[in-house]
Formats: C-alpha cells, sequence, structure tokens
C-alpha cells in the first residue's frame, strides 16, 4: 500500500490549518513539511514553530509529520525539530559532514531517521547508512522550489534502491518527492517507492484538494 505525503509548502499559508486538514480528511497519509535556510537551498521556508503548529492537526488525523530539513549542518536543529513534535526528520547526505552521527541522533531522539539525495547526487553516497535508516527519499526535482518538473532519470534510481533495499531485508520507506503527479504516481510505485510526496497536485490548480487527492487514489491504490 502507498502513502501519500502531502507537502505543505504549496499550500496556502493564509489558510493552512483548513487546508492540511482537507488534505487529511481526504485521504493523505502525512503531512510533508519542507524546512529551507536560503543557504542549502535558495529558498526561505518554515521553522519548528509551525511543525508544532501542526502537531494537533496530525493527531487529529492520526498522521505523521514528516519534516525534511533543506538546510547545512541539520545536526543543529534535529533536538529542535523532535521536540516540535516530528515524527520523521530527514537530512540530506550533501549537508552532513558527519551524516551516520546525525542518523543516530534522529533516532535517539526519537524520530524516525530520513536521508535525501539530490538528483546529481549518486547513490553510492548512502552506502554507509542504508542498513540503518528508517526512510530514503529520492529528490526527483532540484530541492528549493514546488511546482518543477519531474526528473525522469529518477525512476531508475528508485529501482536500484528499491533492490538495495530489499537485498538488506530493510523496511525502510522509499519516498519520492518533486513533480509527482496523479499522471506518474502509478510508475512511481511500480518502481518502488512506497511514500509518494505531491505538493502542487494536491494543493494547487483550480480543483479542490479532495479532488486532487482523489485523482491520486484513482491512479493506484493509496492507502487510506
Amino acid at each position: 500500500m502507498a502513502l501519500l505525503a502531502s507537502s505543505v509548502i504549496a499550500a496556502d499559508y493564509g489558510h493552512l490549518h483548513t487546508q492540511t486538514n482537507d488534505a487529511l480528511e481526504a485521504g493523505a497519509n502525512w503531512l510533508h513539511l519542507d524546512v529551507m535556510d536560503g543557504q542549502f537551498v535558495p529558498n526561505l521556508t518554515i521553522g519548528p514553530g509551525l511543525v508544532q503548529a501542526m502537531r494537533p492537526i496530525a493527531d487529529t488525523h492520526d498522521a505523521w509529520l514528516d519534516v525534511h530539513l533543506m538546510i547545512d549542518d541539520p545536526g543543529r536543529f534535529v533536538d529542535t525539530f523532535a521536540q516540535a513534535g516530528a515524527d520523521v526528520c530527514t537530512v540530506h547526505v550533501e549537508a552532513c559532514t558527519h551524516l551516520h552521527r546525525v542518523v543516530q541522533q534522529i533516532q535517539q531522539a526519537g524520530m524516525k531517521a530520513g536521508v535525501a539525495l539530490n538528483p546529481g547526487t549518486p547513490l553510492s553516497a548512502l552506502d554507509a547508512v542504508l542498513p540503518l535508516v528508517d526512510l530514503v527519499l529520492v529528490m526527483s526535482v532540484n530541492p528549493g522550489f514546488s511546482g518543477q518538473q519531474f526528473i525522469p532519470q529518477s525512476t531508475p534510481r528508485i529501482q536500484t534502491l528499491r533492490r538495495q533495499l530489499n537485498a538488506l531485508g530493510s523496511d525502510a520507506f522509499l519516498q519520492v518527492d518533486g513533480g509527482v503527479k496523479p499522471a506518474n504516481a502509478k510508475r512511481l510505485i511500480q518502481a518502488g517507492a512506497d511514500v509518494l510526496v505531491a505538493g502542487s497536485a494536491i494543493f494547487g490548480g483550480s480543483a479542490s484538494i479532495s479532488d486532487n487527492i482523489a485523482a491520486f487514489r484513482s491512479a493506484l491504490t493509496l492507502k487510506a
């Protein structure tokens, strides 16, 4: 069963409570929160205060808060986001000098540890931590902004990582983020992804949030 994580970066922040609640009511499983520092990526977004504000909404729907740290030296803030209520904390290989240590730090703080890879980073960068992580995030766009087009070369990367995780007997989630739409959702699940992150395809366009999520559900069977 695939999981759908609604990416809050694409929501209307003036109606954030309503829109995130609507997404979970319509059947999204997680709230995906992109934290950007203007250094690691060319954008500034949210901090731990918004994660804390999302915690009661997530609790109401028995949903996870999936925090994606697109920031330099993310180990500085792991404990802060744990205290804010994150269930999953994902850091970038490219941003961590001591990746193994940060993965351990996340897990010791009581969160699931995720590691993300940018499109230009070889999969071998994960070799040392792949047996340890709870989630692997394949970025299928260059990080920083919502609404970008899916990079087709991401699909074979997902397939390779699925084989590697299976060979390890790992139950880690394999997540894909960037340009995910109903039109490519089934293909990504068939490639081996089990968590799809969607932002503009849920919160954007002229259709309602519930209709957008229904479009994903018509493309494949998603866990409610």
